[in-house]
């Protein structure tokens, strides 16, 4: 990925300008593919930190300013006349943007909706679209114009702050950025898919962000604590929560990348004879009134899976205890109340947090929010920067921007007394003036030369209105002049002096968000996940595993081997006597691990239910060994490659069917069998506790040493090698022990083997992990190996 950004940023060079052979095919599409992918990675799907703007975002804005869609007057409130939104697509097509006419019209769209932008952009009459995913009117139904808030990127546009680069066909300009008086890439955010880079950043408050701003155009070793505290996260259109907590906020905006659980807003409403209804009211983001309502349809009706004949067990717990607190829902918004979901329980008496929780844990209404603040930098490269960066980047922004229009401003001002100063001299001296004008053949030469002024002021004044020679006139250029002189002044002092640039910054800014600040929408308050736990009724059982991999429970514990039935042709495998609390963890082949609750596998005399319907193996991957006990339980895993590691039950547990990648192995190895190291039962026993590990290999060789060697890795990995391997040979097993060992393999003509070690060969064998350990003749090849109770 990092090559690829590296060869987007410095494309190589054209076949014209490296070399006059002919370029061959593979050339020609790399350097077509890099040239395509650097055109959608900085002209159409990433925002610029400057203004906060894609391309096509700043196209539409500047052609509708051009258009006079903007609001005028000294006080910005007098209202332009909107337009139908064909003709400013048809502007921005044929001016700036050579595309669909549809994508750019969606670009409008989004602009002007409330419920996707912050600060909406655009000011939109008519039909635009709803939350519910409803789409917009076509454009030759709706009207737009520029909002009030434009004028932020707007209004310095004429006056030198920014470039101007030619557009698509050399027939205008357009600017390459719009003068941002504020971060807007912080207040709408942005959400966008390029090649290779992906950005999604979150709205923010106006208010939060200009404090942040100012304080640090004031100190700019301000402290990430400091920061934290004017930003604490980020500020949805549609407000909601954020449960997430200030280190998980704080991290997202120190790496620039992370991602936010946010979850809906809602409120009890008591009704006539004691019944109450459930209320949401606010949303998070990129979550719909009728995305929820299809999630408890789902919920409440579910459907067969494809390829499976009847719903899951799982299916109908889920429906069953929905059902069980949720009696109707329905959607009551309407203009009065953007978000209005009605929620009914199922009796008056139905716990209220119950049903909160039911619902926060299976719909929408308790989601995540991604964060990722990638962008094209002041550099022009497409990065992903923190918080911090963004903020520091877009005031050096505005440090030049301002720089521009001041240079701008007071070269207009000298230029304004240059010819006053001209005018002046000129009323000074009238009548020979008007003299040298009648009876002069070259009179631009004769007042140059009379008067030494340059050809700028006698331009002017061979043009100047004879009314504009009054008294009174005179009076009104000394006025003039004296205010462009201060103006100079100011202007001088805010080129020369870093200090002034600041304050004037800084002055700004608090200007602009006294205008246009409003209150935060997004609560933040950390909350924990909304789990639903089911209430299972702890009490022993027996796990059964069949070779065909049927799994079953009996209830207590002590069953006979020969007390359990099987389907023809299927036989005992294994038996764990645990809890109903306990996990079932299954090891597969690929050495992912697998977990089903034992409270959800099938009980009674039956035959059970295949584990496979349980999990989901991946294809090709088949079950290597099983595992049920509590969470504290520790287990000593291996590869046959000879390394391993410890690891708890608890960190066993995958969230979905799919399991999830623990043990890594390299290609050809297997995993062991797994040994107990610790049980994690509370209950007393006469078993002594494990002291040290005994590692056997497939040809025969023997190793002892410390359990204390070894180390748990809670995510899992490869871990550390425990046996040294000669050539061709492989880890048969692994156990801890105390006193004993028992070796199980394959004799001569296939028949089964069993050896049991005593501590005293185990101890003949002891020396640190990682050597080759001592050969041992056993008489067969060990297969497995398991400590002896």
């Amino acid at each position: 990925m990092h090559n690829m950004i590296s060869d987007l940023l410095n494309p190589p060079a054209s076949p014209a300008s490296a070399s006059d052979h002919p370029e061959s095919l593979g050339g020609y599409a790399q350097r077509a593919y890099l040239e395509y992918a650097l055109s959608v990675v900085k002209g159409r799907a990433l925002p610029d930190v400057c203004d906060g703007l894609k391309p096509v975002q700043r196209r539409i804005l500047y052609a509708m300013d051009r258009m006079g869609l903007s609001y005028s007057g000294p006080t910005g409130n007098v209202a332009p006349k909107p337009v139908k939104s064909a003709r400013v697509v048809g502007d921005v097509l044929g001016r700036f943007h050579p595309h669909g006419d549809q994508s750019a019209y969606d670009a409008l769209v989004r602009m002007a909706q409330d419920f996707a932008q912050r600060y909406p952009l655009i000011d939109g009459q008519g039909n635009f679209g709803s939350r519910d995913g409803d789409g917009a009117a076509a454009m030759r139904y709706t009207e737009a114009r520029l909002s009030k808030i434009t004028r932020l990127l707007l209004d310095e546009i004429d006056e030198g702050t920014v470039d101007f680069i030619p557009n698509y066909d050399g027939s205008t300009v357009e600017p390459h950025q719009l003068p941002a008086r504020l971060p807007f890439a912080l207040l709408n955010g942005a959400s966008g898919i390029a090649v290779g880079l992906a950005t999604e950043i979150p709205s923010h408050n106006l208010r939060e962000v200009a404090d942040a701003c100012v304080a640090l155009i004031k100190n700019p070793q301000l402290s990430a604590e400091e920061l934290q505290a004017l930003i604490p996260g980020p500020d949805y259109p549609g407000g909601g929560q954020i449960i997430s907590s200030a280190s998980d906020i704080a991290d997202a905006y120190r790496t620039g990348r992370g991602s936010l659980k946010v979850r809906a807003r809602w409120k009890i409403e008591e009704l006539a004879r004691g019944q109450w209804q459930l209320v949401v009211t606010e949303l998070p983001p990129g979550v719909s009134t009728q995305k929820v309502l299809e999630e408890i349809e789902e919920l409440t009706n579910p459907k067969v899976k494809a390829g499976k004949k009847a719903l899951s067990q799982e299916q109908n717990q889920l429906k069953a205890s929905i059902l069980a607190v949720l009696d109707g829902v329905r959607d009551e918004s309407s203009k009065d109340a953007a978000v209005r979901l009605v929620f009914e329980p199922k009796t008056s008496k139905t716990p209220q947090q119950e049903l909160i929780t039911a619902l926060l844990a299976h719909t929408s209404l308790e989601t995540s929010a991604p964060i990722n603040l990638t962008m094209v930098g002041l550099d022009g490269k497409p990065v992903q920067k923190s918080l911090r960066r963004m903020l520091e980047e877009w005031i050096a922004f505005r440090q030049n921007t301002i720089t521009r229009r001041s240079q701008h401003r007071l070269d207009k001002v000298l230029d304004r007394i240059h010819i006053l100063e001209g005018r002046h001299t000129v009323l000074l001296h009238i009548d020979e003036v008007i003299g040298i004008i009648r009876e002069s053949d070259e009179p631009k030469a004769a007042l140059v030369a009379r008067f030494s002024l340059s050809e700028r002021q006698t331009d002017d004044i061979l043009e100047i209105r004879l009314r504009q020679l009054a008294r009174l006139e005179a009076i009104k250029i000394e006025q003039e002049l004296q205010e462009l002189r201060d103006s100079q002044g100011k202007l001088e002092d805010i080129l020369g002096s870093p200090a002034t640039l600041r304050r004037l910054m800084v002055r700004e800014i608090e200007q602009d968000a006294k205008q246009f600040a409003d209150a935060r929408r997004t609560l933040i308050q950390a909350e924990k996940k909304a789990v639903v736990e089911v209430k299972v009724v702890d009490e022993p059982v027996t796990v059964v595993v069949s070779e065909k991999g049927w799994v079953r429970t009996r209830n207590a514990h002590g069953h006979e081997a020969g007390s359990f039935a099987f389907k023809a042709g299927d036989g005992l495998h294994t038996t764990f006597e645990c809890r109903t609390v306990d996990t079932l963890v299954v090891f597969g082949t690929n050495g992912r691990v697998y977990s089903v609750p034992v409270a959800q596998l099938p009980g009674g005399r039956g035959d059970g239910q295949p584990i496979t319907t349980l999990i989901e193996l991946e294809a090709g991957t088949q079950i290597a060994h099983y595992f049920a006990g509590p969470a504290q339980a520790q287990l000593l895993l291996a590869s046959s490659g000879g390394y391993g590691f410890l690891a708890n039950v608890e960190n066993l547990v995958a969230r979905n069917k799919g399991g999830k990648a623990f043990i890594t192995l390299a290609e050809g190895e297997t995993v062991c069998l797994p040994s107990v190291v610790a049980s994690g039962c509370t209950a007393p026993t006469t078993e002594a506790a494990a002291t040290h590990v005994a590692c056997i290999s497939s040809g025969g060789r023997l190793l002892t040493f410390d359990l204390q060697e070894l180390k748990a890795l809670e995510r899992g990995g490869r871990g550390l090698m425990l046996l040294a391997l000669e050539d061709k040979d492989t880890l048969a097993g692994v156990a801890v022990y105390s006193r004993s060992i028992r070796i199980a393999g394959v004799g001569r003509g296939g028949k089964p083997r069993e050896e049991v070690l005593e501590l005293r060969l185990l101890n003949a064998a002891l020396a640190p992990r990682g050597r080759k350990g001592k050969e041992a003749h056993f008489g067969f090849k060990p297969t497995s190996v398991a400590r002896c109770v």
